[in-house]
């Protein structure tokens, strides 16, 4: 698994998308290009804040997606290069999934190296 950052996110409200699959162990290879290229993707939309993401070995994983509103949200899910990823996952990869989309009220933790 990649080591990636913790998101930095504003300060509250914003949005969290988060995304809770488990992955079918069918084409790792193809997955790990399209999921790639889904981030790069995410990133270039408006209202996009940041990500992170985690896999464990049995397959589930959490990604989460922080968003500016809501409006955001949506034309993020509307874009077709990310639909047709979607649909190719449903089809393929997650036999199981769940979009969870969350109003962050607070958040508090240690500082980040900015």
């Amino acid at each position: 698994m990649v080591n990636q950052p913790i998101a930095t996110t504003p300060d509250p409200p914003y949005y969290a998308v988060v995304f809770t699959s488990r992955h079918s162990g069918d084409d790792f290879e193809g997955y790990a290009a399209m999921a790639a290229r889904m981030m790069e993707l995410a990133a270039e939309q408006p209202g996009f804040l940041g990500v992170e993401t985690a896999r464990r070995d049995d397959g589930v994983g959490i990604t989460v997606s922080y968003w500016a509103d809501e409006a955001s949200i949506r034309a993020w899910h509307d874009v077709a290069e990310h639909r047709a990823a979607q649909e190719r996952g449903k089809q393929q990869w997650y036999p199981q999934w769940r979009v969870r989309v969350c109003k962050v009220e607070r958040e508090y933790g240690t500082p980040f190296d900015k």
